[in-house]
């Protein structure tokens, strides 16, 4: 069973380039993007790790986190690289 859920992330710039992702909700949350275009598959991989050890653990997700807004519409902020 899939779950949608909201998480706000936090995107640090890195010296050497790309951005350290967190997340202040999940924080066992932490990864790492170079190329702004895999930011969701990153954290989709970062985020299936967190769940697994929410799972594991016995904990129960935040209350934020969970959107039970299935066919509703969903406002959320993205990131998106354009030229300018």
């Amino acid at each position: 069973m899939s779950i949608l859920l909201k998480i706000p992330l936090v995107l640090d710039p890195q010296k050497e380039g790309g951005w350290t992702v967190t997340s202040p909700i999940f924080p066992e949350l932490v990864t790492e993007v170079d190329d702004i275009t895999e930011l969701h598959k990153i954290v989709q991989d970062a985020l299936g790790a967190v769940l697994e050890l929410y799972h594991d653990a016995g904990r129960k997700l935040p209350l934020t986190a969970i959107s039970n807004e299935e066919n509703k519409p969903v406002w959320f902020e993205s990131l998106i690289s354009a030229e300018g």
